[in-house]
């Protein structure tokens, strides 16, 4: 148990996707100018992460066994189909949150967490369980990063800041300083 507790403690915080390993950065920098667009595309990536290390599991234990040159290949064909279920099933069920994502629901499919993920498990032998762990705290990881930049973005389009720091060049030092504060979660659990 403490094991898998040590995967999902480690990929939220300690090997953050986005904030440490720098993958996803495209919906990190687009979607992030509203708390609730941020928190929403955030769970569409976990429910995206959590499917394909499902597929990745299957595949890599009874399909790709014996053919592992086929891997990443087949991860992108999971990620492509599972990406487009979900496009589908927003469209229909939550037409609101499907406009308000826009470029970026289908953009999940070429987001690199999602096969970074996939190749992580893979490269770490993770059982079930472990993949799905990984999974759901990549997932959270990538929502908390979102969420975090958002609200820092709300909160500038209230205060007084310069206009020529308004733009990209604030959003990446804030990003930045969000980086180098997770980077600081390395040293958790080592000896000096």
């Amino acid at each position: 148990m403490s094991n898998l507790a040590w995967i999902f403690v480690s990929t939220l915080l300690v090997n953050n996707f986005t904030l440490v390993m720098f993958l996803g950065l495209c919906s990190f920098f687009g979607v992030t100018a509203k708390v609730e667009t941020a928190w929403r595309l955030g769970l569409a990536n976990t429910f995206v992460l959590i499917l394909t290390a499902l597929s990745a599991w299957v595949l890599n234990t009874f399909v790709l066994a014996r053919t592992p040159f086929l891997r990443t290949i087949a991860f992108i064909v999971v990620i492509a189909s599972v990406v487009q279920i979900l496009e589908m099933a927003l469209k229909k069920y939550l037409p609101v949150l499907f406009r308000q994502l826009g470029i970026y629901l289908p953009l999940i499919t070429t987001n690199c967490a999602i096969l970074g993920l996939a190749l992580f498990q893979t490269s770490r032998s993770y059982t079930l369980i472990e993949g799905l762990v990984f999974a759901l705290g990549a997932g959270f990881g990538l929502t908390l990063a979102l969420s975090l930049m958002a609200s820092i973005r709300e909160r500038i389009e209230l205060t007084d800041v310069p206009a020529v720091a308004r733009r990209m060049g604030l959003v990446l030092v804030i990003a930045s300083c969000l980086s180098m504060a997770f980077m600081g979660f390395a040293g958790m659990g080592s000896a000096e």
